[in-house]
Formats: C-alpha cells, sequence, structure tokens
C-alpha cells in the first residue's frame, strides 16, 4: 500500500509544496494537487517535480471540460517530462456550477466525454494522430462548425517520457465507477468509509472489472482521511475538525439533486443526516450542518486514534481494496506521521 496526500494550502501553496521535500524524505510515495477554481494544478505540479526526486505527482484533478484533449495530452506529456516520469493525469467531471458557472462550458455528457479524453490522451501519448467522431471531433469540419475546414490530425510534437502516463478519475456515480474500473489505471473516491463503500460501488465496480481493458494492471483504488496517531481524548478529539469537510461536500458541493457528494451519504445508509445537513448548510447554518454529520462515518473515514487503533483502520481500507491511503497528516510533525504510517502499512 502506497502512502499518498493531497497537497493542501491556504494563500501560498509554494509553501505547501515545499512542505513535500520533507514528506519525501519520509517516505510519501504520492502527492496529489488539487484545482477546483482555485491556482491551477500543472504550475504547482512542475514546481513540486523541481523540488522533489521521487514522489509521483498526480493532478487531482483536472476537469474534462475546461482543456480539450489535445491540452491535456500535452500537459501529461509536459509534466511527466520535467518530473523523469512521475507524473499521474487525475481526471473528473466536477460538477455544473464549476464548468457552467467558473468556465462557461455547457456541462454535457461528462461519462462519453472522460472515456474520450482517456483514449485521446493514451493516442496521442503515442505520437498517433488525434483523430476523434464522438463527442470531440478532429480534425474539426465545417460540418461541425470549423470556420476554415483546413484542420489537420496531428500527432504530438515532442517526444514524451513515456509513451504511458497513468490516468486516474475521480468517480462517484455508479456507471462513472463502472467506466473507471473498466478503463482507467486508478480511481479517486472520496469521503470513503471501507467497510460501506461495497454497498454503493460494490457492483459497479464488479461490473467495469469483468469488462476491464486487456493489458491494463489491476485498478488501483486511492482513499483515506485525516490522520493522528495518540493516546487519549485529545487525539481523539481531533476527528471534529474533519466536520467541516464532510459538511461542505455533503451539504455545499452542489445544487439540490445535484450533488453527488449528498447522494454518497444516502446510500452509506445516511438519508436523513444528508438531508438535514444539506438544507442547513445551504441556508447558511454551517455550525449546525457539521454537527450533525455522523460520528461513526467520521470514525470509519478516518485514521485518528491510538497507533493499535489506526493499524486496525488501515487493515480495513486494505481489506476494501484500496491500494494507495491517501492522508491528511494533523499533527504538529507531518513527516513523523508519514514515517509511522510508513511503518504501519508494511
Amino acid at each position: 500500500m502506497k502512502i499518498s496526500l493531497p497537497l493542501m494550502y491556504d494563500g501560498n501553496p509554494r509553501a505547501a509544496a515545499d512542505q513535500v521535500v520533507a514528506l519525501e524524505k519520509a517516505g510519501l510515495d504520492r502527492v496529489w494537487v488539487a484545482e477546483a477554481y482555485g491556482f491551477d494544478s500543472p504550475t504547482l505540479m512542475g514546481y513540486l517535480a523541481a523540488k522533489t526526486e521521487t514522489v509521483e505527482i498526480g493532478s487531482g484533478i483536472l476537469n474534462i471540460y475546461s482543456r480539450t484533449p489535445g491540452a491535456l495530452l500535452q500537459t501529461a506529456a509536459g509534466l511527466d517530462n520535467v518530473s523523469g516520469g512521475r507524473a499521474i493525469l487525475g481526471l473528473g467531471a466536477s460538477g455544473p456550477q464549476v464548468i457552467e458557472g467558473f468556465h462557461g462550458v455547457p456541462y454535457s455528457k461528462p461519462l462519453a466525454r472522460t472515456r474520450e479524453v482517456v483514449d485521446l490522451v493514451r493516442r496521442g501519448l503515442k505520437r498517433e494522430p488525434l483523430t476523434s467522431d464522438g463527442v470531440f471531433k478532429l480534425p474539426l469540419t465545417k460540418e461541425d462548425g470549423a470556420v476554415t475546414g483546413m484542420g489537420k490530425a496531428l500527432k504530438l510534437l515532442t517526444h514524451p517520457e513515456r509513451d504511458t502516463v497513468p490516468i486516474h478519475i475521480a468517480a462517484l456515480g455508479p456507471k462513472n465507477v463502472e467506466d473507471t474500473a473498466e478503463y482507467a489505471d486508478g480511481w479517486l473516491p472520496h469521503l470513503y468509509y471501507p467497510e460501506k463503500a461495497h454497498l454503493v460501488w460494490g457492483d459497479a465496480l464488479a461490473a467495469g472489472t469483468a469488462k476491464r481493458q486487456a493489458g491494463l494492471a489491476p485498478l488501483e483504488v486511492t482513499a483515506g482521511g485525516m490522520v493522528a496517531i495518540g493516546e487519549g481524548a485529545d487525539t481523539k478529539a481531533m476527528l471534529d475538525f474533519a466536520r467541516p469537510v464532510f459538511a461542505l461536500y455533503v451539504g455545499g458541493m452542489g445544487a439540490k439533486g445535484k450533488n453527488f457528494y449528498n447522494d454518497v451519504a444516502r446510500a452509506y445508509g445516511y438519508e436523513h443526516e444528508a438531508e438535514q445537513i444539506q438544507e442547513l448548510y445551504l441556508s447558511g447554518k454551517k455550525k449546525e450542518a457539521e454537527a450533525l454529520v455522523p460520528h461513526e462515518w467520521l470514525e470509519a473515514a478516518n485514521l485518528v486514534g491510538p497507533r493499535s487503533y489506526v493499524a486496525e483502520r488501515i487493515a480495513a481500507f486494505k481489506e476494501a481494496g484500496v491500494t494507495a491511503l491517501n492522508v491528511v497528516p494533523a499533527t504538529a510533525d507531518p513527516a513523523a506521521t508519514i514515517a509511522e504510517l510508513k511503518e504501519l502499512v508494511g
């Protein structure tokens, strides 16, 4: 099991990125750089590539709408080059509020679009000409809206570091997860409850795995949460620091009827809590929403408590199929926490 970490920053991502150097020395295997509608991910990934030597660097995530397949191909190839073959392309559909509100692009056909992007990036890294007659029209013809009709099927001008870059997909909906298990290298679920994950995604993963494309290694699964290893009530109390994150996603990450994280909470069996958290959060009562996040869920989705308990949670994640434990150290010495986790995962 690998140890990965989402890059956390407040205002100055350079300072956070510089801390990854110490975490790498402590045994960190992988770092994920988010984008959402803040700083772009590739810039920070390039900065990390220059600062580190061994840690894998993934976009967590780049959405499939605001960049063309050609631009995503260029990004994957460029980052893989400057990192010496350590890049991971994390992709996702994001959501309508970000895609249509921040980028001004129609949120349409996310499943077909994701599949075509993955196919085009993979073919592009092998320096095949980019051609498509699906959601994407390459080359674009006058019938499909081209102004000149002079477009040509072009291949990547430069030779990439590797002709394959791992592609991981952030997916929550059943069909999206099924597709991910069919053709992606890795899956990035969120707010993951190991003992209940099969209730939400078990059928979808099985259906996708049954169709898994030939030549692909088994699907990687990256999931985890906050980590704090220690005895006593003070350590356990740190679980409350995770409440705002859970409430944000379940309550505020999307509109009513279009919040994928709220759907996951309901599928875990928290239908009443999910409804109340959303009502409160969207009405501005965030603290009240946070208080309703089930403690059982916080306990299961995070690794907070004595060393023996954290070891049990690691075993539960492994049993659920997680291959990379994605953690947020909530300690004064994150590097020491990563080193201790490295011992526990074996």
